[in-house]
């Protein structure tokens, strides 16, 4: 990981911190790897309320609420099921706001309609309309779910700076 990584998660949680304001975290293709970096910082148990690990499509309906229509009809990699998982990830916790990504990072798993790289992430705020959003990555399976980290909580900021400013 990059120490880009590493201020972007210090900028996360100043605002979370500014805002008063927990965070949970809904991750697939990422395996943890949001919640190891937020956890990072020295303190983060006043912002950071859980994490989920949500690998398979059983986890995802047993722990977060994702309905098995969503899963069928979508498919796990789909901007739907990231809107349920961040859904299902606040309503299973004591958190203000949630991040959840989904996505496949390789170097198997992709066709012709979802290419590895693909990955749908999902942001939403307890009782308030949440947002999506699917995106192409390049590189590895390393690089991919760094980037997927990145943008995880780049779209978290944007929405906190909002209430924050």
């Amino acid at each position: 990981m990059t120490d880009k990584v590493d201020i972007q998660a210090e900028q996360l949680a100043e605002l979370l911190i500014k805002t008063s304001c927990k965070l949970v975290t809904a991750e697939s293709c990422t395996g943890g790897g949001l919640a190891e970096i937020l956890t990072r910082i020295p303190g983060s148990s006043v912002w950071f309320e859980r994490g989920f690990v949500t690998y398979s499509n059983e986890a995802k309906q047993e722990l977060l609420s994702v309905p098995f229509k969503t899963l069928e009809q979508f498919g796990a990699v789909s901007e739907e099921t990231a809107s349920a998982m961040v859904k299902g990830a606040v309503d299973n916790s004591r958190a203000d706001y949630g991040i959840s990504i989904t996505g496949i990072a390789g170097p198997d798993g992709g066709t012709d309609d979802k290419p590895v790289g693909t990955v749908c992430l999902g942001w939403y705020k307890r009782d308030e309309q949440g947002h999506t959003t699917k995106i192409q990555f390049e590189g590895d399976r390393l690089a991919i779910r760094e980037q997927s980290c990145l943008l995880a909580m780049q779209g978290l900021i944007d929405m906190l700076q909002k209430v924050a400013d």
